[in-house]
C-alpha cells in the first residue's frame, strides 16, 4: 500500500491523529518494534539499516500536502503525557521531568534540559521529557513568556555552570543508542512547538550551544547569549543534517555564512545570532528584564506580530517540503560509512568511555 493511502486508511480519512512513532510502526512492509529492538544493542556501524525505511516512508507522507500537513499537525499537538500532567504542573507550577524540568514564576514559564552528566547533550532519553516540559508551557494558560535554558552541568571542567546545549550524544550515537526516530521526531515535534507556538519564547544562551542547542536559538523570539558562548552546527564533522538550521540559519545570518558553518564548520559568533550579548553571571536578570519587556503591553501583540513573522518567513508547506527531504536524507545518512568514520575521526568515538 502505498504511503498516503495507508496515512489515509490509518487516520480515517485525516480525522485521527497518529504520531510518527506510531505510524512508522503501524505501516505495512516497515520494520517491526521487535526487528528494529533486536538491532537496539549494535553498535551504529553493525545495524542493517532497517530504519532507512522509516525515513523513506515519513518522507513520502509528508511530500503529499494533504497527508504531510496533518502529520505536521498531529506532531504539534501536545502529547499525552504532557495532557496527564498538566493539572498537576498547573497546581505546583513545577515539575521535575527527570532529563528535564520547568517551572513556572509569575508569567514566565522557564524549560531547563537536564542531563548534566553528558553537557546537556540530547539522545532517546532526553526527547521525551523535554517535549512534555515544551507542552506543559504552551498549555498552562498563566505563562506568556517561555524561556529555554540549559540546566547546571557536572563535568568538570564546567562544574556549577549552566550549558546551553552540547548538541546530538555522539558517542551514544557511535554505540547505535540513538534510534534514527529521534531526528524526526524531535524537528517534527518539540523544535517545531518552539517556533511555530503562539506565545513568546525566549533562549538563554550559556556556555555553548552545539548543534541541536544552536538549531533552538534559531525558532525563539528573543536570543540571550552570554558573553564567549560558543555556537556551533558541527554537521560537517558528524555527517548529518542538523535539523531544520539549513532552513533557518540563512535567515540569521545569510546564505554564504550559512553555508560556511554548516559545509564547513566554520565557527558563529554570538553577535551573529543573539539580540542581546549577557555579561558572566547577569543571565538570571537579563531574561527578567527581557520577560518583562515582552509582556509590559500584554502579550497578544507579541504573539499576533510572532504568526506574521512566521507566516512570511516559513509557511508550514516550506516546513513541511523541507521535512520530506530531511526525513529521507537524515535516514541515508544516519547508516552511511562515512559517518562512523566521522565520529572515529572528529569524536574519537571508538576510544571514549562514556
Amino acid at each position: 500500500m502505498e504511503a498516503r493511502a495507508f496515512y489515509l486508511d490509518v487516520t480515517e480519512g485525516l480525522t485521527k491523529p497518529v504520531r510518527a512513532e506510531d505510524l512508522v510502526y503501524a505501516a505495512p512492509g516497515l520494520p517491526t518494534p521487535e526487528e528494529v529492538a533486536d538491532e537496539a544493542d549494535k553498535p551504529l556501524s553493525a545495524k542493517a539499516g532497517l530504519e532507512i525505511a522509516q525515513g523513506a516512508f515519513l518522507a513520502d507522507v509528508l511530500a503529499e500536502p494533504d497527508t504531510g500537513r496533518h502529520l505536521i499537525e498531529t506532531m504539534l499537538a501536545p502529547t499525552p503525557v504532557a495532557i496527564n500532567q498538566i493539572d498537576r504542573f498547573r497546581e505546583t507550577g513545577a515539575l521535575d521531568l527527570g532529563q528535564a524540568h520547568v517551572q513556572r514564576s509569575g508569567n514566565v514559564g522557564t524549560v531547563e534540559l537536564r542531563n548534566p552528566r553528558h553537557l546537556n547533550a540530547e539522545d532517546d532519553t532526553t526527547l521525551g521529557a523535554l517535549e512534555t516540559a515544551i507542552d506543559l508551557l504552551l498549555l498552562d494558560d498563566q505563562v506568556e513568556i517561555c524561556v529555554l535554558r540549559g540546566g547546571v552541568v557536572e563535568h568538570p571542567r564546567y562544574a556549577g555552570r549552566r550549558v546551553f546545549g552540547a548538541g546530538l550524544n555522539l558517542t551514544h550515537l557511535y554505540r547505535g543508542q540513538i534510534s534514527y526516530l529521534f531526528f524526526p521526531i524531535r524537528d517534527l515535534g518539540l523544535v517545531h512547538k518552539v517556533f511555530r507556538a503562539d506565545k513568546l519564547w525566549i533562549a538563554a544562551a550559556e556556555t555553548f550551544a552545539i548543534g541541536g542547542g544552536c538549531q533552538l536559538l534559531l525558532c525563539v523570539d528573543h536570543i540571550l547569549c552570554e558573553r564567549g558562548t560558543r555556537l556551533t552546527l558541527p554537521a560537517r564533522n558528524e555527517g548529518i543534517i542538523p535539523g531544520a538550521a539549513n532552513l533557518r540559519l540563512p535567515r540569521f545570518v545569510g546564505d554564504r555564512r550559512a553555508r560556511q558553518a554548516i559545509l564547513s564548520g566554520s565557527e558563529l559568533q554570538p553577535e551573529e545570532l543573539a539580540d542581546e550579548i549577557v555579561e558572566s553571571g547577569e543571565m538570571d536578570a537579563a531574561i527578567a528584564t527581557r520577560a518583562a519587556a515582552l509582556s509590559s503591553s500584554g502579550a497578544v501583540s507579541g504573539v499576533a506580530n510572532r504568526k506574521a513573522f512566521r507566516v512570511g518567513q516559513e509557511p508550514l508547506d516550506t516546513f513541511r517540503e523541507y521535512m520530506s527531504v530531511y526525513c529521507r536524507e537524515q535516514a541515508i545518512c544516519y547508516f552511511s560509512p562515512a559517518l562512523i568514520r566521522n565520529l572515529e575521526e572528529n569524536w574519537r568515538a571508538h576510544e571514549r568511555s562514556d
